[in-house]
């Protein structure tokens, strides 16, 4: 039986633009959104983190303070993840509760109509997806870096540990043809084998911006110095090659500084996760992976930068989706809308993985890739919809 308190909420301007009905669900809903956060939050940091600290703790001797802040560390980041999740599972939960105890029946019989009862939760939704951006972009990558950074410090190995290997990094300049076209030239060419974080190792260096006058580098190592700007060279040869070929001298040296862009050295140092980039810093990214040349490593990178944008969105849609299947007059518990959703945030995933892996595999473009599981789920969103308004 509904109370007449609950009547009331349904008989008073439901159809402003925040009405008091408006406020009744918002309130049903958050319980079971802060739960999902929790539980969902929970659940992936087991699998994802706890188990692995645990394994650290025991075999790499990780003292438990370090572990334990590395876990808070990973917390924002595994939370922006948790956030559609618990979207869903608060809007089915409560809208399916609504139903079985017939005050979405109320609701419909007082004149207010199934697009008006969702609008509530899709805009509750938005609400959380501005959340979920924030966390993505302000909070999770700083976090999830520095929780890297802690752990790689607490674990640190004397054996050298390679973080780039074959660093690739050209120059061009544009070049004036006599029908008054532009086409780019190479002016230098950078390349060493590995950087094991403090110096290059094996680089060849073609250097083509003196006029008549062509070297090619090659040294054992080389490191850049920071106080006086340039770049300190050892153990290496100096070809110089005159315009025509013709050969022009040799020198050999232990060390000698040469006057090089920085650049090759922070494509080398850029070794972020993507997790641990928000998209500003993953659109620097980029532009220096553009300037290496990989172009895996640009597809992908170009394929998260749109997932990071498409992500957040995803709210919005489990919002639709949950409270439209909730809606259905049916009887459902809390564990069987627990299962629903696990059901389709599982196949979410799986669809995003599978677009994903085509746009990476240049099959999609990276924007179709990243948006197609949103735009499916919005029309499986409005196909429910249009069926539940009709009944």
């Amino acid at each position: 039986m509904i109370s007449k308190k609950f009547t009331s909420f349904y008989t008073l301007s439901s159809l402003l633009p925040f009405s008091i009905m408006d406020r009744y669900l918002v309130m049903q809903l958050l319980p079971p959104f802060l739960f999902g956060v929790g539980a969902f939050t929970s659940v992936v940091l087991a699998i994802d983190s706890l188990f692995e600290l645990l394994r650290k703790v025991v075999e790499s001797g990780l003292p438990l303070s370090v572990a334990f802040q590395v876990f808070l560390l990973k917390l924002p980041y595994v939370m922006a993840y948790a956030f559609p999740m618990s979207t869903l599972l608060a809007t089915l939960m409560t809208y399916s509760r609504l139903s079985s105890e017939s005050e979405l029946i109320a609701l419909r019989g007082c004149g207010v109509s199934v697009y008006r009862m969702v609008l509530t939760a899709v805009i509750f939704s938005f609400l959380v997806t501005g959340m979920t951006f924030v966390f993505n972009e302000q909070i999770a990558p700083a976090a999830n870096y520095q929780a890297t950074l802690t752990l790689q410090q607490a674990v640190r190995s004397d054996k050298p540990s390679y973080k780039q290997q074959n660093i690739y990094y050209p120059e061009y300049r544009d070049v004036k043809q006599p029908d008054g076209s532009k086409s780019k030239m190479l002016t230098r060419l950078f390349y060493a084998d590995e950087f094991d974080g403090k110096r290059m190792q094996g680089l060849t260096i073609i250097d083509r911006t003196t006029e008549n006058l062509n070297q090619i580098i090659v040294a054992e190592s080389a490191q850049w110095n920071a106080s006086q700007g340039v770049w300190d060279f050892y153990n290496g040869t100096i070809y110089l090659v005159a315009a025509d070929r013709s050969y022009r001298n040799i020198l050999r040296f232990e060390q000698q500084q040469l006057q090089l862009p920085r650049t090759p050295l922070n494509l080398a140092e850029s070794n972020r996760d993507y997790g641990e980039m928000n998209i500003s810093q993953a659109l620097d990214q980029l532009q220096l992976e553009r300037l290496g040349g990989n172009l895996q490593k640009i597809r992908k990178l170009e394929v998260r930068i749109q997932q990071k944008i498409a992500f957040p969105f995803v709210c919005v849609i489990f919002g639709l989706v949950g409270s439209v299947m909730g809606s259905i007059p049916q009887r459902t518990g809390r564990g069987t809308s627990f299962g629903i959703s696990v059901v389709v945030i599982f196949s979410y995933y799986l669809l995003l993985s599978v677009s994903g892996a085509l746009a990476q595999a240049n099959i999609l473009s990276p924007v179709i890739g990243a948006w197609t599981p949103n735009l499916f789920g919005l029309g499986v969103g409005v196909f429910l919809l249009l069926r539940v308004a009709q009944k």
